[in-house]
């Protein structure tokens, strides 16, 4: 599918500016490719606006319920305690913590988390349902996206560290 905008003709409206963020969105996660036409006449195109990462609404990183995400060492923790993940759960927590706002279907999660999409697409589900219960029924973390897929809630409480 080939998908042409046209920048020039009027001003990049809110939903138009929102289509070309996905758009830069999908070309970062392989899924396509974004090409800026050459100029046709003495019209010229101007450039796609910088393609940014959503901006996550900054959690209370202080609130007792913040799940800390220590990347360097694989652990996860809340408050004082460890929450021993599998290394699947783990990573999909971790993808779906860089990825905020965005949904993702099965088949993507298993491309993206599990590195390979030949599996039984409920095997996502599983591990999701795991997941949830590993962190608790109170802890709003992944959403389902009913008829697509998962994503990270928006109220979850989550941080990640690099460094550890």
């Amino acid at each position: 599918m080939t998908i042409t905008v046209d920048l020039a003709a009027a001003a990049l409206t809110p939903r138009l500016a929102r289509l070309v963020d996905l758009l830069g969105e999908l070309a970062e996660a392989g899924e396509g490719v974004v090409r800026l036409a050459e100029p046709a006449g003495p019209r010229a195109v101007p450039a796609l606006p910088a393609v940014r990462p959503a901006a996550a609404a900054e959690p209370d990183h202080d609130h007792p319920e913040t799940l800390h995400v220590l990347a360097g060492t694989r652990v996860v923790r809340r408050g004082d305690r460890d929450v021993p993940l599998t290394r699947i759960e783990f990573d999909l927590l971790l993808f779906l913590t860089e990825h905020p706002h965005r949904v993702f279907t099965r088949l993507q999660l298993l491309h993206h988390v599990w590195g390979y999409e030949h599996a039984v697409a409920r095997t996502v589900d599983v591990h999701v349902r795991r997941l949830r219960a590993k962190l608790g029924a109170d802890t709003p973390l992944v959403t389902t996206v009913h008829g697509v897929g998962y994503r990270l809630a928006d109220e979850a409480r989550v941080r990640v560290d690099r460094c550890r």
